[in-house]
């Protein structure tokens, strides 16, 4: 428990929050020892995955450096980033962190649920305000909070279809967080025309290879988010839960193989034990027995997109690293939300740099 934070009491019960309906239960259980470390086993990466961690942290560095508490919740370096294993040195290139040449447009998709308590959450748009000042631009690819990813994989599709483009260059950086990571797979996969519009795809807590907690939620759990207060959002098709199903996402990677003229980009949740929120820690639990290194949601090495760049592990639990229910909602995030800061500005102009100085790199 943090210092000056109200203590969360085994009084609460039952909370329907997320996608998980998750129960208070698990904060009451003591935090675990860490799973991490330089001398951790290192994330297993298979052979067409190229390890970028050195790079990455240069940059997200630099940046956390030269903004330093001028963006909101403010962490150092060795915070917001989580070493699992021995991490291979960056290169020690000066770090541009000036206009953009490329004016990439950072693409979110969002994952379950999202709309249905995207009123409730009032988020203002600070990251793409801050990214906006160096050149780069920001949307949300708005999708069905509870459909199929092959029904959110079609709205992605038509989104893109319907934007103009402004450079003879691709300029969409798509961002999937959580399921929309594999909404947009299947998006590349199934609708060759929109290839030439993407930049870059970047999972962000992706749901690669599935969520386990998926198989212990049922749709009718699922859809009470439909009550959550300012709720805009139908039943879709009811597949969220099926596509995010760890048997659905392995066999979907296993008969479809993603096109490889676009460059792909993973950024994984490793939380400390300690950095999980309340609402979060039943399941934390649950996947401790699979494995210690989950953030909540999703095993570390699920959230790898094959054949990517991993980018590195973010010391933020599932929610933490993309909503941010602590600025609109405090005293809310004080009894169920309480690790919910991370600096998500400066996150996002590191992703954008990231991606910007890797498509410059001159092709063999």
């Amino acid at each position: 428990m943090k210092p000056g934070r109200p203590a969360v009491t085994c009084r609460f019960g039952a909370t329907v929050v997320g996608v998980t309906a998750l129960t208070i239960i698990g904060a009451c259980a003591s935090v675990p020892p860490s799973p991490y470390g330089e001398t951790s086993p290192p994330v297993v990466l298979s052979a067409d995955i190229e390890d970028e961690r050195g790079r990455f942290r240069e940059i997200f560095c630099s940046i956390l450096e030269e903004r330093g508490t001028s963006l909101p919740d403010y962490r150092s370096c060795e915070e917001v980033l989580t070493r699992v294993g021995q991490e291979l040195p960056g290169t020690g290139e000066v770090v541009e962190l000036g206009q953009s040449s490329r004016r990439l447009v950072a693409a979110v998709v969002p994952g379950v649920g999202w709309a249905c308590f995207e009123n409730w959450l009032k988020m203002e748009e600070t990251a793409a305000a801050h990214i906006r000042q160096f050149g780069y631009d920001a949307l949300v690819i708005e999708v069905d909070a509870m459909s199929s990813s092959k029904t959110n994989a079609r709205q992605i599709r038509d989104a893109i279809m319907a934007m103009e483009p402004e450079n003879a260059e691709p300029e969409l950086v798509l961002i999937g967080y959580s399921k929309g990571a594999p909404d947009i797979l299947e998006a590349i996969v199934s609708y060759p025309e929109i290839r030439g519009r993407i930049a870059a795809v970047v999972s962000a807590a992706g749901a690669i290879g599935g969520s386990p907690v998926a198989d212990q939620v049922t749709q009718s759990k699922l859809e009470l988010l439909r009550h959550w207060p300012g709720a805009q959002c139908s039943k879709g098709d009811g597949g969220a839960l099926e596509s995010i199903r760890p048997a659905t996402r392995t066999a979907w990677l296993a008969e479809n193989t993603l096109p490889d003229e676009i460059p792909y980009y993973s950024l994984l949740t490793c939380p400390e034990p300690d950095n999980i929120s309340p609402v979060l820690k039943s399941g934390y639990k649950k996947l401790r027995r699979v494995d210690p290194r989950n953030d909540g949601m999703m095993v570390v090495e699920d959230q790898l997109v094959p054949g990517s760049s991993f980018l590195g592990c973010v010391n933020a639990d599932h929610w933490a690293v993309a909503v941010p229910v602590a600025r609109t909602h405090p005293h809310f995030a004080s009894l169920f939300v309480d690790d919910n800061d991370y600096p998500r500005e400066a996150l996002l102009e590191a992703l954008l740099r990231f991606v910007e100085e890797d498509l410059e790199k001159p092709t063999n």
